[in-house]
């Protein structure tokens, strides 16, 4: 939350992807934003509104960040609300028209069809559930207005050793609540799987960057079953940006 010039590239660097300036009066969904409300301050400084998704409250109720940040971008010639030490989360939210919602897939739930011009997310793909990617994805389709822009970073590695050792337990295993509520879970949905969900759920994809192994991290005979069976180019994959579109 407190590294704000990083919320601000991350946040720059996907509206440079989706080719989504001027962002005026244009609104923003980002997926998992984390422990903060950044993308809200930053969506404002342009006159555009956001809608925050995650799957649980991680906010804290420290807004000097906040207003740092407010600083920060009024330096960059933008134009963020005035905020002061006696704000909180919720007046920040009502000050930037932006909204925070915290029951994940379920959330959508609460944004109308075709209202948003832009979704994004940076490394949080990966850890949507895999019995409800499908899901998500559709309810991204479903909120995006018929010319909006889905920009997304996915880290296909493990988040302990950043390898594919998430990929040598069986899925009775992997899938349990145990290492669903681990804090390191990822779905393993690899890039080529992932592809064809995209399509399935109506979108158009440009890959625009991929990021791989040499080769793979490990021997593949040490992975379980249900993944050697998948090409090594595949299983190199890294980390790969992808553009979605609506199919009209």
């Amino acid at each position: 939350m407190d590294n704000y010039t990083y919320a601000f590239e991350v946040f720059k660097s996907h509206m440079n992807k989706t080719n989504s300036w001027p962002l005026e009066e244009k609104k923003i969904l980002e997926i998992g934003p984390g422990d903060g409300i950044s993308t809200a301050i930053i969506a404002a400084s342009y006159n555009a509104s956001a809608v925050l998704i995650d799957s649980v409250d991680h906010i804290s109720n420290d807004v000097r960040p906040y207003i740092e940040l407010c600083n920060f971008l009024k330096n960059q010639d933008l134009h963020p609300p005035h905020l002061t030490d006696k704000d909180t989360v919720e007046s920040i939210l009502k000050k930037c028209n932006s909204r925070y919602l915290t029951h994940g897939v379920d959330s959508f739930s609460k944004i109308d069809s075709n209202s948003i011009d832009i979704i994004f997310s940076q490394a949080v793909l990966e850890h949507v559930e895999k019995d409800i990617f499908v899901r998500e994805m559709k309810e991204c389709f479903r909120v995006g207005k018929d010319d909006s822009v889905h920009s997304h970073e996915v880290d296909l590695r493990d988040h302990l050793s950043e390898s594919l050792n998430n990929l040598r337990f069986s899925e009775s295993v992997w899938e349990s609540n145990f290492f669903k509520s681990s804090g390191f879970y990822t779905n393993r949905i690899q890039l080529e799987e992932m592809k064809l969900i995209f399509s399935r759920c109506g979108f158009m994809y440009k890959i625009i960057s991929v990021d791989s192994w040499n080769e793979l991290p490990i021997q593949k005979k040490k992975l379980n079953n249900l993944f050697r069976g998948l090409s090594d180019d595949n299983l190199k994959v890294k980390v790969f940006n992808v553009l979605l579109y609506k199919k009209t």
